[in-house]
């Protein structure tokens, strides 16, 4: 029998969703594009964060017991500040009774602050040797101790022995921390100290070429004349004994202001200074240093010229104006290749002098290898800064959303377990029914359009029904021969009801209206029934109560490596939860491929609606907001084609996301309501919304973190954490595999499943997410299908 939906007899208004499909057609690449760089983004947040804390790129290795055969003697038996003017190398020591207090390591957000405190009640400057990293994660510690006087050099940026690096990755090390320096305090500066140096006659075949080649870039390299060793922890008395130089000797004196618990530090550098005051010791910076030595050269070339009225004016300009020849940068010929791209700085002329103050000079002395950081220099070190920023805020975020994302996951797992066993047990007893046994006729609902490779399958599962029937085939405009199909097959009791192009939900409320009997079954197109999948669907309705029931679906086409990952979602992700919603009473969706519902239930709410692109869902929360309960049937198997192909599959589970973020803000206010619906609102909503969006869209973080830490932290633990939650999931498979009662063998692809296809599973949510957040609609999406899910019986197993 066939019968048409009159139409009127001018052009059809397209609907609502068709209105929008060419806007959101046009918007989906975008939203693709935008999904995959938010992935991108949080990797490269990790991988910043990791370069930071040297967990990536890290080089541990420390050289020790050189030969130093090649390295010249007077730089071994030289001062520790080692210059080069032109390739030839000079090093200078620090004056008499001069001490240069060097922190190294630094800043720590803990330490250095307690450090320069004590500094300034003394009214000390020193030179801190920073690590790029710790700048760049500290940046306003940085700019306090440069406004405080105190001067900055280089540390390199990951504490790496240079000795056993490539010329680029010194240049990269030395580069990326003048741009902290840059962002931080708005400087570059010419001081080095290389980690894991001492003395400078410790200086060996294989670190010398390194001193030459950065001494070449235009930087000085300051090395140690008494080691305080306060890392080691010996006791503030100790440290200070260690720092105090012999014979009244000048020194450059190394403490650290980071790297472990610098307590003892703190405690002994306010006793250091004293002491070493009441000894008639002056404290100064590396450019102070400098300056003073500039000074007494300019002194003795003055007495030695016999112009001894002159040596005074000549000694203060050497303590401002010479310090650009005779410390940190270079000679005055090389001033244009200043590390950090800066004009050098230090220099004095006669007029700022004049304008200035005696305390002026000196302070700008004792920082003359600071430099203005200018232009790209400038920029790019903000830039840096507010990166770090952000990864330095966003990493401790997602690894507490991942502790988040942890409990949720195994504590859903457990529930499932629990609820999952009680429901299958329940459902099971021999003793159990719902009620008197349905028998009466039941109307099931074919919605096709253009499924030529189906149709005939599907009708001819629903012909062997052990339960009375009327079959309703609404074909949906189909242009294939759908109809023709399903008419030739002449089967008793099919009505063929033809309908233009409406979409799925006008095609399931054109049958809807059509049915003859009080139950309604809606399937799709595509599905094939058992013959007493009917019968078993509908015998939750001897319960008054209940006003649609959830088949099971299984996915027939499973043979292939798409179609087993979809097996293996199908019966834990779907089946299983549905047991647990079943009993919590809030089950969410009913399946397309099998549903059953009271067709009064259905009118009641409207009929399916177009509001949303998953009207399964949508109809199953409005059926719980009225009061009506829904259940899962276990025994009521249903076989669908699943989609053949990554671009099917991408498509099919967009639209189904999506869908259900629709339909849960449509939904939004039974948050509020009271009796069903409100309980829907705050036990199904709240469930679904953790389990459905919140927890996959933060679920990357588990593969994420994973790989990151199998490839920068830790391989083995990190590998056997992964394998640990792998197990679980495989018994938590395993089990809804056994109450289901289907074959083991599948569950073999579920560590490749657990590679790839669940990360694009995790790319599908978030790309559904970003088109729910720019507000955009799609169209129904037809899926090609090759009918290969045939009868029952010959679905292989």
């Amino acid at each position: 029998m066939t019968t048409t939906t009159p139409t009127r007899g001018r052009r059809r208004a397209p609907t609502r969703m068709e209105r929008a499909a060419g806007r959101a057609a046009a918007l989906q690449k975008p939203r693709v594009i935008l999904a995959v760089l938010l992935l991108m983004a949080l990797c490269s947040v990790m991988l910043l964060d990791g370069y930071l804390r040297s967990e990536i790129g890290n080089d541990a290795r420390v050289r020790d017991g050189a030969a130093y055969d090649k390295v010249p003697q007077k730089v071994l038996d030289g001062g520790p500040i080692l210059s080069f003017d032109k390739g030839a190398e000079k090093t200078q020591s620090v004056p008499d009774k001069t001490i240069a207090l060097t922190f190294d390591d630094g800043p720590n957000p803990t330490w250095t602050p307690q450090i320069l405190k004590v500094l300034e009640e003394n009214d000390v400057q020193a030179t801190f040797f920073m690590v790029g990293s710790m700048i760049s994660r500290n940046p306003g510690i940085v700019k306090d101790l440069v406004d405080q006087g105190n001067e900055a050099g280089i540390h390199t940026f990951t504490h790496v022995d240079l000795s056993y690096q490539s010329t680029s990755r010194l240049q990269r090390e030395l580069k990326q921390t003048q741009l902290a320096l840059a962002g931080a305090a708005g400087i570059n500066t010419t001081l080095f100290r290389a980690p894991y140096s001492s003395e400078i006659n410790a200086v060996d075949n294989y670190s010398w070429p390194v001193y030459q080649e950065i001494g070449d870039l235009g930087y000085t390299s300051v090395f140690v004349d008494d080691d305080s060793d306060d890392w080691k922890r010996p006791g503030v008395s100790k440290i200070v004994e260690w720092a105090t130089p012999k014979d009244n000797k000048g020194a450059i004196v190394l403490m650290h202001d980071a790297g472990g618990n610098r307590s003892q530090t703190v405690k002994a550098l306010g006793e250091y200074i004293k002491k070493m005051k009441d000894k008639g010791y002056t404290f100064t910076t590396i450019s102070g240093v400098t300056a003073q030595l500039a000074k007494q050269d300019a002194d003795k070339a003055a007495a030695a010229s016999g112009r001894t009225g002159a040596a005074g004016k000549a000694g203060t300009a050497g303590a401002a104006g010479q310090t650009g020849t005779a410390a940190p940068s270079a000679s005055p010929g090389r001033q244009a290749s200043r590390p950090g791209g800066a004009p050098a700085g230090g220099e004095l002329d006669g007029q700022q002098l004049k304008q200035g103050t005696a305390a002026a000079a000196l302070a700008h002395a004792e920082q003359a290898a600071h430099s203005k950081a200018t232009g790209a220099t400038l920029y790019e070190g903000k830039a840096l800064i507010a990166a770090v920023a952000v990864a330095e805020c966003a990493v401790p975020v997602l690894a507490y959303f991942l502790g988040i994302v942890g409990v949720a996951v195994m504590g859903r797992f457990g529930l499932m377990l629990i609820l999952a066993r009680r429901h299958y047990r329940q459902r099971n007893k021999r003793r159990f029914n719902w009620g008197p046994a349905v028998v009466r006729p039941v109307s099931v609902i074919v919605p096709a359009y253009n499924e030529k490779e189906c149709i005939a399958n599907t009708l001819n599962s629903l012909a062997q029904s052990t339960h009375p029937i009327e079959i309703i085939v609404v074909d949906d405009g189909s242009t294939d021969g759908t109809k023709e199909i399903a008419e030739a097959l002449g089967l008793p009791n099919v009505r063929v009801i033809r309908q233009e192009n409406a979409g799925k939900p006008a095609a399931l409320n054109n049958g809807v209206r059509n049915a003859r009997y009080d139950i309604v079954v809606m399937m799709d197109g595509d599905t094939v029934f058992e013959p007493d999948t009917v019968r078993q669907l509908v015998q939750p309705f001897a319960d008054p109560a209940v006003g649609a029931v959830a088949g099971n679906a299984k996915v027939g086409n499973r043979n292939t490596v798409i179609g087993a990952w979809q097996h293996i979602e199908y019966v834990m992700g779907f089946n299983l939860d549905r047991r647990m919603y079943d009993l919590l009473r809030c089950m969410p969706t009913i399946p397309g491929a099998i549903g059953a519902f009271r067709r009064e239930a259905v009118l009641a709410v409207g009929g399916m609606s177009e509001d949303t692109l998953a009207e399964d869902t949508d109809i199953t929360i409005a059926l719980h907001r009225e009061g009506w309960r829904v259940v899962y049937q276990e025994h009521a198997k249903a076989w669908t084609e699943a989609p053949g192909s990554l671009k099917q599959l991408w498509s099919q589970r967009y639209r189904w996301s999506y869908g259900t973020m629709q339909a849960l803000w449509k939904h939004r206010k039974s948050l509020t309501d009271r009796g069903p619906s409100g309980r829907f609102g705050r036990v199904g909503m709240p469930l679904v919304v953790l389990f459905q969006i919140v927890t996959p869209v933060f679920a990357p973080l588990i593969d994420v973190f994973t790989v990151y830490s199998m490839i920068f932290v830790d391989f083995w633990p990190s590998l056997l954490a992964w394998l640990a939650v792998l197990a679980v999931q495989l018994l938590c498979a395993a089990y809804a595999f056994r109450l289901d009662k289907e074959k083991y063998r599948y569950l073999a692809m579920m560590p490749l499943q657990q590679l790839a296809y669940r990360q694009m599973m995790y790319l599908v949510l978030i790309h559904s997410c970003v088109t729910a957040l720019t507000g955009g609609r799609l169209r129904w999406q037809k899926l090609k299908r090759t009918g290969e899910v045939g009868t029952p019986a010959g679905v292989g197993r």
